[in-house]
């Protein structure tokens, strides 16, 4: 039964790769609007890094959040905050099986790459990576972008198409500039025309972070 009040608290979350407690590292990977858990973890084979743990977390009703993500964030509450604790809660839950945040990856596609934004800039600490397939940071387009607290070198990579029919360019590269100020090393790629989709030259991208995260 759905809590109305934290909607995401107990949906399933789904592992692939290594176990938790085999593993030098984990992935939590957030699906988009519409999307799964199944849906995104069928990214990881692409990724090739079977050594690591692959979570993901599912959205009640395949939906983090119920409106555009540059809409009035009370908009789109408790849905919001229900999805920013589910993230916590998957982060934690690898802490406690040994692994710490600088070994834990944060990725998402389009609602997702919103909230894995969103996540990090909230959550600020020193991840393994960041991987935004099409998002950038949550609130309106005059709403202020500026978060305290440290990303700590945490390299990040912001990607997407543009035009692109829900994520303005324009909102990923204000949010590559403030992830940029907070101390992660930001990469951000412009994909003119690409449909609303990942691309291979992403999976390339995101594969070579997650080689220089966990080298072989």
């Amino acid at each position: 039964m759905t809590n109305h009040l934290d909607p995401h608290a107990n949906t399933p979350v789904l592992h692939a790769g290594a176990p938790l407690a085999l593993a030098p590292g984990a992935v939590v990977l957030l699906h988009g609007r519409g999307g799964s858990a199944d849906e995104i973890l069928s990214l990881a084979p692409h990724l090739d890094h079977p050594e690591l743990a692959w979570l993901a977390p599912q959205a009640a009703q395949h939906t983090w959040y119920p409106n555009s993500f540059l809409a009035p964030r009370e908009s789109n509450e408790p849905y919001l905050s229900s999805a920013l604790n589910k993230i916590e809660a998957v982060v934690a839950f690898i802490e406690a099986a040994g692994i710490p945040r600088d070994r834990i990856v944060i990725a998402g596609f389009s609602q997702g790459a919103c909230l894995t934004s969103e996540f990090a800039a909230t959550h600020p600490a020193r991840y393994a990576g960041l991987i935004a397939f099409t998002g950038g940071l949550i609130g309106p387009p005059d709403a202020d972008l500026h978060h305290s607290g440290s990303l700590a070198g945490t390299p990040a990579l912001l990607l997407s198409g543009d035009p692109d029919p829900h994520v303005p360019w324009s909102r990923v590269a204000a949010t590559a500039s403030e992830l940029e100020r907070m101390g992660a090393i930001v990469t951000a790629k412009r994909y003119p025309g690409r449909p609303h989709t990942v691309s291979e030259d992403e999976i390339v991208l995101a594969r070579q972070l997650l080689d220089g995260a966990f080298p072989q």
